[in-house]
């Protein structure tokens, strides 16, 4: 079976998406499927090409056994519509070229989306190669820029939604990251064919052994320190401040830390709120390396899992949950919906608040730094229950067994 990913994120960037797609890419092949990639010049998330890709059109790499085809895109620092759009589309036209030109034939184009967009160029493809499109969500856009207020043009909308509609019906299969992405799309189009093909962890990649000892000791903690970890896009849905807030609830305890990793839009608005607010017992790293995330994440006591109090969040799972709780590590869920179903209900990972409320968050963290007895258990609790049920080989070794039945 031969395999077309197209994807506008893929590494060496960093990121859920990036590294959701290379590890069912790589499971995918050891299986026998023969894999290939188109994507973008590598330029997330600092917004511009990194320095080996710039002035570069197309070039075509080999990650293992995989086959990686790489296209220009337009990007700019800004952040606006108008430069987000010109990012979108001028992919969309490359991947096209790139995709009907330099590209053979393969059984089955598999699409990421967002950005929706991307979907234009892998329709086309597909219909002029006679290749079956799946096309993945991992967001359900243009709804959630809608109630998210990050988009409020009614015809761009409205032209988004009926592009998403055009693209789902040619689909041989739609596939959704979560279970309420996939009944979402039954609810709205119960003809689709769908198929839920959660996220999870690889076990074999992601260092779950690693010793957080070096990693507090090179950014200043004690081994006494109780550190809360939140690591992942900084961004609007994220809904940070939550944790701003709790750590002013919990500032008498000078041995609560919160340490914040990542980048996004709300960086440089969070860290000027933390310096007004002289809150000391916050930390910004900014992004750091694949290799030094498992350090990280086995230096920290617990880890944050906020979201904005939003109805379109109530079927979200964020990817940051796994590798905390691979690693036994308790969460402190502020997600409700079908993300507090599996891991606080079901798995009994971790102790849940209301999003967006920083006072429960603050009790929540009280409460575990109080209790070892209860922080080890929790843990140990996520660790078994991610390795049932969030398995990433089998989750691939799944999915395969699906698109051998499509063909």
């Amino acid at each position: 079976m031969k395999i077309l990913f197209l994807t506008q994120y893929f590494p060496p960037e960093t990121g859920a998406p990036q590294n959701r797609i290379h590890s069912l890419a790589n499971y995918l092949s050891e299986l026998g499927a023969e894999i290939s990639i188109l994507t973008a010049m590598p330029n997330y998330p600092k917004n511009e090409i990194q320095k080996e890709y710039r002035g570069k059109y197309f070039i075509k790499e080999q990650d293992g056994k995989l086959s990686i085809y790489r296209s220009w895109i337009f990007v700019r620092k800004s952040r606006g519509i108008i430069s987000r759009l010109l990012n979108y589309f001028s992919f969309v036209f490359t991947s096209f070229f790139i995709g009907l030109v330099k590209i053979p034939k393969h059984d089955v184009i598999i699409c990421e989306s967002p950005p929706l967009f991307l979907g234009i160029s892998a329709l086309l493809v597909s219909k002029s190669k006679s290749s079956k499109l799946i096309f993945n969500v991992s967001d359900l856009w243009p709804e959630s820029a809608e109630k998210l207020n990050i988009i409020h043009n009614k015809l761009l909308l409205g032209l988004s939604y009926r592009l998403e509609a055009m693209l789902y019906r040619n689909s041989a299969l739609v596939v959704g990251q979560t279970k309420g992405i996939v009944s979402n799309i039954n609810h709205r189009f119960n003809q689709i064919p769908t198929y839920w093909l959660p996220n999870g962890i690889d076990f074999h990649a992601f260092n779950v052994q690693a010793d957080g000892t070096s990693f507090r000791q090179r950014n200043g903690y004690t081994a006494t320190d109780f550190i809360l970890l939140y690591a992942g896009v900084i961004g609007h849905a994220q809904g940070l401040e939550v944790i701003l807030d709790s750590a002013v609830n919990t500032a008498a305890i000078a041995n609560i830390h919160y340490l914040i990793i990542g980048d996004g839009p709300e960086f440089e608005v969070l860290t000027t709120k933390t310096r007004e607010q002289k809150l000391i017992n916050v930390k910004f790293l900014g992004n750091i390396s694949r290799k030094e995330m498992p350090e990280a994440v086995a230096a920290c006591d617990a880890y944050i899992v906020p979201l904005k109090k939003n109805e379109l969040f109530l079927g979200a799972v964020p990817s940051k949950l796994f590798e905390p709780l691979a690693m036994a590590k308790p969460i402190l869920l502020g997600v409700d919906g079908e993300a507090r179903e599996l891991f606080i209900h079901q798995g009994n990972a971790g102790l849940f608040n209301e999003p967006e409320n920083s006072k429960e968050l603050a009790s929540n963290i009280l409460e575990l730094y109080r209790d070892k007895d209860l922080r080890n258990q929790l843990g140990e609790n996520g660790k078994a229950y991610i390795k049932q049920h969030f398995d990433r080989k089998k989750i691939a070794s799944a999915f395969y067994d699906k698109l051998k039945a499509i063909l």
